[in-house]
């Protein structure tokens, strides 16, 4: 049995004893259901009564935000082939910095803060038990961790944003709180709950928040701190990222795809993931947005995949020959299971070959079909039409240790840096950097090339555009994305509807 699958039946349990107030008969007795006051008796209950919170965490990593994060920036780019993937110009203007403030953005707005009320929600029943089992602080402090997690990540993106952390509050109430006075709520609620979490390392804290998951958490907030409040804290950042590092608790996988595999839950790299299971637990659809159609009889998939999302030539140029994580990348002839024989693009009769050059945005060209590079990083699952059951990651120790190189280039200690990175070059089978090859320019390429659309590289090239000065994020872009205007796209605009619905939130200056 894999560990995600104890978070599979706490999840049931717990979700079906939730909905019964909703129910209008009362006055017969149900056998199937203990009521929520008798269920969270124990610290075994109590613990399982955090998994429905956990449940919105699957629409992060393969959902609107890590779109809204990975499309903006060099790494996904999903061109209009013909008719298909147009979408009334929503995948275009996410390439082009060209936001509206439309339904597409306020996906994420929406995925996110239901996350945000999933949580006050349970904190809410916890609140009211009368019995408090002896986990109860520590339980209460995982969850408002992984809240912290969702409101970072809507501060990321959207900047000037509402806190609300009780249940019951007024919405006419809400208001919007400015970046760096979020940045202080999120410092206080981690630096005071990361520490009642668990150390364990194990299938009970599997697809769950540990103590080493909160400290990059927090290792983030730290590491963009000068892009929320105008103040760098590249000291706190290292303290944060060593506690990870020191544990001893993590290894770098050998096998860099081990991460990513369908049955990745045995990885030794991974921090926190988000599981993922083709019967229990589904919208892991990878292989379904980057895949040709025909790439069905490549994976002995079930349906026919939608061909979408891919990279461009830049992106794939960056990897060297002989870097094993260039492999995650589908280029050149592809063939079916047999490895033999060669497909074709049944409606152009052109041969399966995918060309990384991606020239322009749109065209109805028979060979266009044919462009971007397609990503296997999570290796598509025989069997499957989406729905893979491979666990999406959010947090591992290779970016720990990127994130120590670059902090602490930032603080002049360039041999801890260089260190840090060739560990993570050494396990990609690429040659190490000499101290003349370490510029924040290459590490952020590094970055790339370890983290590729795992939903970290638009905060990443902001990151580095406002230490360095350089448009990483703002500048042109190939193809056809011309350079910003000004910094106002480093946030998204709040969404209309929630412009309407709530008179006392105000739109993000530039929109």
């Amino acid at each position: 049995m894999k560990r995600k699958k104890h978070l599979i039946i706490a999840c049931t349990v717990i979700l079906v004893g939730s909905i019964m107030p909703s129910c209008t008969k009362l006055d017969k007795k149900i056998y199937s259901v203990e009521p929520v006051g008798n269920f969270y008796q124990t610290p075994a209950q109590l613990a399982a009564g955090v998994a429905p919170a956990y449940i919105a965490l699957q629409n992060i990593p393969d959902g609107n935000v890590n779109q809204m994060n990975e499309i903006t920036s060099d790494e996904i780019i999903v061109p209009t082939r013909g008719n298909d993937w147009y979408d009334g110009g929503q995948w275009q203007g996410l390439w082009l910095h060209k936001f509206k403030p439309d339904v597409f953005v306020d996906g994420g707005w929406s995925d996110l803060n239901n996350g945000i009320g999933k949580v006050n929600f349970t904190l809410n029943i916890l609140n009211g038990l009368s019995n408090k089992p002896s986990n109860y602080n520590n339980i209460v402090a995982e969850l408002k961790v992984l809240r912290a997690y969702f409101i970072y990540q809507l501060m990321d993106m959207f900047g000037n944003i509402p806190v609300v952390i009780d249940y019951n509050t007024d919405p006419s109430k809400v208001t919007q709180q400015n970046r760096a006075a979020v940045y202080q709520f999120l410092e206080s609620e981690l630096t005071t709950n990361v520490p009642l979490l668990s150390t364990n390392v194990d299938k009970t804290t599997y697809g769950r928040l540990t103590q080493y998951a909160g400290y990059m958490l927090l290792a983030k907030l730290y590491m963009n701190a000068q892009v929320y409040t105008g103040t760098a804290q590249w000291a706190k950042a290292i303290t944060a990222i060593n506690t990870v590092i020191n544990s001893n608790k993590y290894i770098l996988q050998p096998n860099y795809f081990d991460n990513f595999s369908v049955n990745n839950d045995g990885s030794g790299e991974n921090i926190f993931v988000v599981p993922f299971d083709k019967i229990n637990i589904g919208g892991m659809n990878w292989e379904m947005q980057t895949l040709h159609y025909q790439s069905q009889a490549t994976y002995g998939l079930t349906g026919s995949p939608w061909n979408g999302f891919c990279s461009t030539a830049d992106v794939y140029n960056k990897f060297d020959v002989s870097d094993a994580r260039r492999s995650q990348f589908l280029v050149g002839q592809q063939y079916a299971a047999d490895g033999v024989t060669p497909l074709k693009d049944v409606q152009t009769n052109l041969p399966l070959v995918f060309d990384p050059n991606v020239t322009s945005l749109s065209s109805a060209a028979d060979a266009f079909r044919l462009a971007g590079a397609r990503n296997v990083k999570y290796h598509p699952e025989a069997g499957t039409a989406g729905n893979q059951s491979n666990d999406m990651v959010i947090f591992r120790l290779a970016d720990a240790y990127l994130m120590l190189a670059e902090a602490s280039m930032q603080t002049g200690d360039n041999a801890t840096a260089l260190v840090a990175v060739n560990k993570v070059r050494a396990r990609a089978g690429v040659t190490a950097w000499t101290a003349g090859n370490l510029t924040l320019a290459s590490l952020l390429d590094e970055r790339s090339r370890e983290l590729m659309w795992e939903g970290w590289r638009r905060q990443d090239l902001i990151r580095f555009e406002v230490a360095t000065g350089q448009p990483y994020f703002t500048g042109a872009r190939n193809p056809a994305k011309t350079a910003d205007g000004d910094q106002h796209t480093f946030i998204f605009p709040i969404p209309a509807p929630e412009l309407i619905s709530n008179p006392n939130l105000h739109q993000n200056p530039g929109y």
